[in-house]
């Protein structure tokens, strides 16, 4: 990276800029580095559903072997740039991602960003009203102007599951020219009525709740509702079947309490301790205005469908890579964990993982 690019890129102290992108053989190994900082979009970035963003920003970071190919992972949007933990910054998909894990950082160097619209460092909505719609398609021309600033001309391959995979497709519609190869995770072209009828009732808990002064009591009860479709009916029969307890509850009140509400409402008041009600609107509205042309895309893809999941129906995974035909091929896995499989099942995750990004796999 030139001095020029790396001003306009890079924001932040003890930043190590290692050779930013001659992507070499997938088994080079050296010493992993690590780089971060914010991309500013020249002119903005036009969004696809009307209006811009003037002064668009994408918080990245690039951490793993140096002169390794890129490998972008995006997750739900709760995810963030820090794909791994590297010393006292926590990452969100340590069970997979890291040193030695199914995506290598010893193999590979993983790109992570901030979506647009979200709680990270990239532009998103403050507690004013009026943020504008942002779509899968425009994550992607994010990334984009990510991997131009980086000079990275093509990534070795995106890892998306949820949220992220919708990205990743999208990705793979507009800039087929930048990714050799995709594996999503619980996503598809297009959403189920179903999924959008429950996300639907969230926002409205949470606007509902904006509008009375107090948009984190609203998140924290949208996200416990969240759980509930995350998650299975034979998870919360294994964990939750004692006896309900009498005593304090998470609303203050002193009355029977259930053991699934302890743990959802938990659920909630962390998440709402970490995420803006303002951002979740924006990201849970984008998942179901997600809609992309997947008989268009020629990249190899690797797609997994988990069959209880309640969000991303594995019929409906299947009828994506029929579309996207022969260049697409299918896993599917069982897990109690539902939706949220690709952050709970690393063991059957990991052949799937190490067959796709060598390239064994479509």
């Amino acid at each position: 990276m030139t001095s020029s690019a790396q001003s306009n890129a890079v924001r932040g102290t003890d930043v190590r800029e290692g050779d930013a992108c001659a992507p070499t053989g997938a088994d080079r190994r050296g010493p992993e580095e690590v780089s971060e900082g914010v991309v500013r979009i020249p002119g903005g970035l036009a969004l696809q559903h009307g209006g811009s963003l003037a002064e668009a920003i994408v918080a990245w970071r690039l951490a793993g072997a140096a002169g390794a190919p890129v490998v972008l992972a995006l997750g739900g949007i709760s995810a963030h740039r820090c794909v791994y933990s590297i010393g006292q910054r926590g990452g969100w998909w340590d069970a997979l991602v890291g040193p030695g894990k199914a995506l290598d950082s010893r193999r590979f160097r993983i790109l992570g960003c901030d979506f647009i619209g979200g709680s990270g460092d990239s532009t998103g909505p403050g507690e004013e009203p009026g943020f504008p719609t942002v779509s899968t398609h425009d994550q992607a021309a994010a990334a984009v102007a990510v991997l131009d600033a980086l000079r990275i001309s093509s990534l070795h391959a995106i890892v998306g599951a949820s949220y992220g995979g919708m990205v990743a497709l999208a990705f793979a519609e507009r800039h087929p020219e930048r990714v050799q190869r995709l594996l999503i995770i619980g996503a598809c072209d297009r959403n189920h009525p179903q999924a959008t009828a429950w996300r639907s009732v969230q926002r409205r808990i949470v606007r509902f709740a904006i509008e009375q002064g107090n948009g984190k009591a609203g998140l924290e009860l949208a996200r416990a509702l969240a759980m509930i479709t995350y998650r299975t009916p034979e998870e919360f029969g294994a964990r939750f079947g004692a006896a309900p307890r009498t005593g304090a509850a998470a609303d203050g009140a002193n009355r029977v309490v259930f053991p699934v509400e302890d743990y959802l409402f938990a659920r909630g008041a962390d998440y709402a301790a970490r995420y803006r009600p303002e951002a979740f609107l924006c990201l849970s509205e984008s998942i179901d205005l997600h809609a992309v042309d997947a008989a268009s895309i020629r990249t190899p893809s690797t797609l997994v469908a988990v069959r209880e999941d309640q969000l991303v129906p594995h019929v409906d995974v299947q009828a994506c890579a029929r579309l996207i035909g022969g260049h697409a091929s299918v896993h599917e896995i069982n897990s109690s964990f539902g939706h949220d499989a690709f952050l709970k099942e690393p063991l059957q995750l990991a052949p799937i993982f190490s067959a796709s990004l060598t390239g064994k796999l479509p």
